[in-house]
């Protein structure tokens, strides 16, 4: 099982997104460079002096300089955008190692299928002396309570096989002991990823599961 570090696994989407605005940045950069020159250019012709013009070797120079600066820019340009589809093809290869694997997704509910159990965690700020899990029909009704006794703050794994309820749709609330009463924390359980979508230029992917569409900041692990 593998944890999802915002700061690790996810630098390739935003080292995408920095691309992406690097390219822009450029272009509108070498836009700008292009127009100050012919600016430049035409007042330079517009207030020269009719009985002594300007010579045309310089003029000759000035523009050799900005055609080549112009030609650095647009290689820097192709360069970026070349560099933004290898991290987008790096992506999509990341994504489609997803399928197939469960993620633990920040909800309380879990699918109990035939002979199978629901995988689930609970993440805790502060050790507690007693973290309990309770388990609702879709009734509403509690029929089970998973006890996971004296935990120290972090992830901690559960595993309910269904006591003999029949398969359906289930609603787990963990809860940890803090002096005389049991605090909501946080449970997340674990579904099948389905398919993975990526968003424009590999931003804002998302996961796909039975329990529908998720982003990824909302998969704390994958199984």
């Amino acid at each position: 099982m593998s944890t999802i570090d915002n700061n690790s696994n996810l630098s390739v989407y935003e080292l995408i997104n920095q691309q992406s605005q690097g390219a822009d940045k450029a272009k509108s950069q070498a836009s700008e460079d292009s127009e100050m020159f012919m600016k430049l250019m035409i007042a330079q012709l517009q207030n020269q002096d009719p009985t002594s013009p300007a010579d045309t070797t310089d003029f000759m120079q000035q523009i050799s300089s900005m055609s080549m600066v112009e030609s650095i820019n647009n290689l820097v340009t192709s360069v970026e955008t070349m560099s933004s589809s290898l991290l987008s093809s790096q992506a999509a290869l990341q994504a489609s190692s997803m399928v197939g694997r469960q993620a633990f997704i920040s909800t309380d509910k879990g699918t109990l299928a035939s002979g199978e159990s629901v995988e689930g965690m609970v993440s805790i700020d502060v050790s507690t002396p007693d973290l309990r899990v309770k388990v609702f029909d879709q009734s509403g009704n509690q029929i089970d309570t998973i006890s996971m006794g004296a935990l120290a703050s972090g992830d901690h794994s559960f595993s309910w096989n269904g006591a003999g309820q029949p398969a359906g749709e289930y609603r787990f609330v963990a809860e940890g002991k803090s002096g005389d009463q049991y605090l909501r924390t946080d449970t997340y359980i674990g579904h099948t990823v389905n398919s993975v979508t990526l968003g424009q230029n590999g931003i804002g992917m998302k996961v796909n599961t039975d329990a529908g569409s998720v982003a990824i900041d909302k998969v704390r692990q994958l199984g």
